[in-house]
């Protein structure tokens, strides 16, 4: 049971032939214009149509990209009812069989830290799972006592994290290249330690495909380095953001995958969600669809093995 997600994760895969996640970093700017105009006709409120907006594109996808992501900044910005958009959306994503990400990037010691991992990967005997995810996304900052938490949460629900490694933004370098002695001497970049650290805490979720439930965020805008840790985290997986409009193209992703084209999954948010602005249509659903298609075939070019 421990090591169930990545395995899931690994098969939605394959079953559609498409290494992609759908970000939903969803924004009322994002609608079309005749989602526009009707919210300002109607009755209805922000949440609404932006819900709408999502199980349109969840509806859409869910037989080519097997993965969503949930960015839950855009839906905390809207307060209490953003955040049950938030949960329904997650939820709507799960009924459609597709595997859930909520990118929260949660972080703390001790309780706290197990209060976190518990509104995202337990089953609570009194409330559930508040917001249900087969992954989150954690920052290991405060260390092993940080991570703990969630990998017991792991271990107990069958769940998974992805762990920040080598973030895609331009000013990564600053702290991640930083320059730290190891044990034996050496020296390496922090990323690498983090790295390092990301597979030992994976040890005790192993899948049966040779991966890891605890895997890696990697940056798609720094290829030579997620080529680096391609080889040195053999059974890390990758959650890789920064495809599209962040600048990384598939040619720059082929060092992220294994030699039998796993090992990485391609977030793709914008690209996506304003697919129709680019066509200039009100048909946000068939533009996302052709927009991840295009997405689909351009990785498949890039990596044969897929």
């Amino acid at each position: 049971m421990s090591a169930m997600q990545i395995d899931r994760l690994i098969e939605a895969i394959e079953r559609t032939g498409n290494p992609t996640a759908l970000g939903l970093d969803t924004r009322v700017e994002y609608l079309p214009p005749s989602m526009l105009n009707e919210l300002k006709r109607e009755d209805n409120t922000i949440e609404e149509a932006l819900f709408a907006f999502n199980c349109g594109l969840i509806d859409a996808l869910a037989d080519v990209v097997p993965c969503i992501k949930v960015q839950v900044a855009y839906y905390e910005m809207l307060g209490v009812a953003g955040m049950k958009l938030f949960r329904d959306t997650l939820l709507y994503a799960e009924k459609k069989g597709m595997i859930v990400i909520a990118d929260v990037k949660r972080n703390d010691i001790g309780s706290t830290a197990e209060t976190y991992a518990a509104a995202y990967l337990q089953d609570n005997a009194f409330l559930g799972t508040p917001f249900f995810s087969d992954f989150v996304t954690i920052n290991a900052y405060f260390g092993a006592d940080g991570v703990a938490p969630f990998l017991s949460a792991c271990e107990k629900n069958g769940k998974g994290v992805f762990i920040l490694v080598r973030t895609s933004n331009p000013s990564a370098g600053e702290f991640q290249d930083l320059i730290i002695r190891d044990d034996e001497g050496g020296a390496r970049p922090l990323y690498e330690h983090v790295g390092l650290k990301v597979a030992q805490w994976g040890e005790i979720l192993m899948g049966r495909n040779h991966y890891s439930s605890v895997g890696a965020v990697v940056g798609a805008t720094w290829p030579d380095e997620g080529k680096k840790l391609r080889n040195l985290l053999p059974h890390v997986f990758f959650l890789v953001p920064g495809y599209g409009v962040q600048g990384a193209m598939a040619q720059d992703l082929t060092g992220y995958f294994d030699p039998q084209g796993r090992g990485a999954i391609v977030n793709a948010s914008r690209s996506l969600l304003c697919a129709h602005k680019k066509r200039k249509t009100n048909d946000f659903v068939a533009a996302a669809r052709d927009e991840a298609l295009r997405m689909r075939d351009d990785l498949r070019a890039a990596i044969p093995q897929l």
